[in-house]
């Protein structure tokens, strides 16, 4: 079947204004999973106060907002993404945070509305993979990086090293409920591949290239909040899932509980495994 990528920017679109509440109720989860990465990434493109910064699909954007401490107080970070409504949950956290160096734009990586060499650095945790054309969207940000700029990127490496997400694949895989991904098309783990990834930098021009794995850790107290965590942030999880009968749904429970066994500690909390690629390169 060939892809078409303009329903498939369409239907990503509509998906992610729908997590944009599941995300926002289990933002805690989320960033604790996401800091060791954007402190890597951070790292990586050494910020100064004084520098403009743009976060591409940033969901929640806590690594521009990471970010926007780095280059205050003149610099400032444009948090952007494809979703108004996961830009509405990033600017409560933005207002608790009390932060004043942030704007949000709502933007498609693939065609950034912004100007020739206009930002200092790009951030971009967890985005490109799930782009329709991630060659596009590297292209698009080296255009806007000003000579000399640096981008920071994380992207999911093969599923086989994130049983977080393989096992609940399979468990729905071997019911009937889901298919695998067809090859070359987007999703969390389309861009696990260090080669393609330094590829895809080169091809769009970029010098000074590192692509590195970085594991960190899932991590929930119990299996009962990762099951409940991944129906609020996997929307594909949650759909199939819940197109079931009751007794489906228990069955799926239980057999789901049984697959993470392994990591499940004696008094019931998980520590699942995961590897993330990061990468840095210069414009």
């Amino acid at each position: 079947m060939s892809f078409d990528a303009n329903a498939y920017r369409a239907s990503s679109l509509s998906g992610w204004e729908e997590a944009a509440t599941g995300w926002v109720l289990r933002q805690d989860a989320i960033r604790a999973l996401g800091a060791p990465v954007s402190r890597w990434m951070l790292d990586a493109v050494y910020l100064k106060p004084g520098e403009r910064v743009l976060e591409l699909a940033a969901g929640l954007g806590e690594t521009g907002m990471r970010a926007a401490e780095l280059v205050a107080p003149n610099g400032g970070v444009i948090i952007s993404d494809q979703a108004e409504a996961m830009l509405e949950g990033a600017r409560a956290r933005a207002a608790e945070l009390g932060l004043s160096n942030v704007e949000f734009q709502v933007l498609g990586a693939e065609w950034i509305d912004l100007p020739l060499a206009s930002v200092d650095a790009v951030l971009c945790r967890w985005g490109y993979m799930l782009l329709a054309d991630p060659a596009a969207a590297l292209g698009e940000t080296r255009r806007v990086l000003r000579p000399g700029g640096r981008v920071s990127l994380a992207v999911w490496d093969s599923v086989e090293h994130n049983p977080w997400a393989l096992n609940p694949a399979l468990e729905l895989i071997e019911r009937g409920l889901t298919q695998p991904p067809a090859p070359g098309t987007p999703g969390p783990f389309a861009l696990g591949d260090r080669d393609r990834v330094r590829a895809l930098l080169e091809q769009a021009g970029f010098t000074n290239i590192t692509v590195q794995a970085l594991d960190i850790e899932q991590r929930h107290p119990s299996f009962e909040a990762f099951w409940e965590t991944t129906l609020d942030i996997s929307r594909g999880f949650h759909d199939a899932v819940l197109s079931c009968t009751e007794l489906q749904i228990a069955e799926i429970h239980s057999a789901l509980a049984v697959r993470l066994q392994p990591y499940t500690a004696a008094d019931g909390a998980l520590a699942i495994p995961a590897r993330t690629l990061v990468a840095s390169a210069a414009a």
